[in-house]
């Protein structure tokens, strides 16, 4: 009997899970369909002010290569690119170094020890700036490769619709297998969350850059208090969207994923930390709301397999087992329908998209580190420094 009725509350439970994956999908779907795009708006005409192209750089010598070479080949007539090595320990400066011999447009940078308080890509964005002399600042990541009219596509948007930010939505390159079989599953969330319907309505709260792309006028960068006022966010692009939207200024989010290249995760390690990085700042914010997301993701992306695995061998017999049955199947059908949907729509191939099921229990895992590790003095690894967060209340979103 008590077995009976844990049965038909977790059946209740796996129908709620359906019915917020139909929500999903349907969110999904206008998400793909409304999603304005870079290279498809009608341009009006407009002066060509100077960028700045701020690329902070740390151990990247695997990418930068690719990355400057696709720069220094833009059509935009009116742009530097400044460098910033932020203390490599690899042959990034000497990379960097080779090619501003070579290309005035390119300014190398060594950035300073990095100060107390400070995230390491966040300083180098500062030192950066201080050698800008754009009214535009295009900030960018060293893994991120982009066609030759990008610069010129996203001057022409921004001053086109009269915006004060831009963010472009990439083509996200997975170069491991783990991050092939988790990016699905972990997209289907920023389809909703930080989809570019939400960031684009002046009525909503949210905002968000992608920190591969992001132009951004002097002034507004200046207006919501630079890096230096995201020193501690382990995830800066978003709180600095998030100040910039506060802040009443008029941004916008394209998609660009047929221009522009970014790396996401590059291995096992890069993968994990970056799951971690995602929810120890929404723990660190509210540490009880943070926990009933972690389970509400638990029980979206991974207990409808637990549970049709639990039922399957009973279902014929018992009219409990035979609800818990149904309603995990039909909830696992869906969540696994959505990661495939996703897998197309990021390029992944389909034998990767069929390990959604192990996407899954990556991203939970990821997640419950994240919650357990929040507070200790090296909660996160990345870039070959680790960080401690716990002195710091995140603000990259509202939990």
């Amino acid at each position: 009997m008590i077995l009976d009725i844990i049965n038909y509350v977790v059946a209740a439970i796996l129908l709620g899970v359906a019915l917020a994956w139909i929500i999903l999908i349907k969110s999904m779907s206008v998400s793909f369909r409304h999603t304005p795009i870079l290279d498809k708006f009608d341009a009006t005409p407009h002066q060509t002010p100077r960028i700045s192209v701020i690329l902070p750089a740390r151990n990247e010598q695997d990418f930068i290569g690719k990355c400057l070479d696709s720069l220094i080949s833009q059509d935009y007539a009116n742009y530097e690119i400044i460098a910033i090595d932020d203390s490599s320990d690899d042959d990034t400066g000497k990379i960097i170094s080779e090619y501003a011999s070579k290309d005035p447009r390119i300014i190398h940078v060594k950035a300073g020890p990095k100060p107390e308080g400070w995230m390491g890509k966040n300083w180098a964005c500062m030192e950066g700036y201080k050698k800008a002399t754009g009214s535009l600042l295009l900030f960018t990541d060293a893994d991120t490769k982009f066609a030759k009219t990008v610069i010129s596509l996203a001057v022409s948007h921004l001053e086109s619709f009269g915006l004060d930010a831009l963010t472009v939505i990439p083509k996200m390159i997975c170069l491991d297998p783990w991050t092939k079989i988790t990016l699905p599953v972990l997209s289907t969330f920023l389809h909703t969350r930080f989809s570019a319907i939400r960031v684009n309505d002046p009525t909503k709260k949210t905002g968000y850059f992608f920190g591969s792309f992001f132009i951004i006028r002097k002034s507004t960068y200046d207006g919501v208090g630079t890096h230096e006022g995201v020193k501690h966010e382990i995830i800066e692009d978003g709180a600095l969207g998030k100040k910039v939207k506060e802040g009443g200024f008029k941004m916008k989010m394209v998609r660009g994923d047929h221009l522009i290249d970014a790396v996401w995760a590059r291995d096992w390690s890069t993968l994990w930390n970056g799951l971690k990085r995602l929810m120890i700042p929404l723990f660190l914010q509210n540490g009880k709301i943070a926990v009933g997301i972690f389970f509400a993701v638990l029980f979206l992306l991974f207990m409808p397999y637990v549970f049709l695995a639990y039922s399957v061998s009973f279902a014929a017999n018992s009219g409990s087992f035979f609800a818990v049955f149904v309603s995990s199947a039909v909830s696992s059908i869906l969540l696994f329908s959505a990661c495939v949907v996703d897998a197309f729509a990021l390029r992944i191939k389909m034998h990767h998209a069929v390990c959604a099921p192990l996407g899954s229990l990556i991203v939970v895992c990821g997640f419950l580190a994240g919650l357990l590790q929040a507070k200790s003095n090296k909660s996160v690894s990345w870039r070959g420094r680790s960080y401690s967060m716990k002195d710091h209340t995140p603000d990259f979103i509202n939990v």
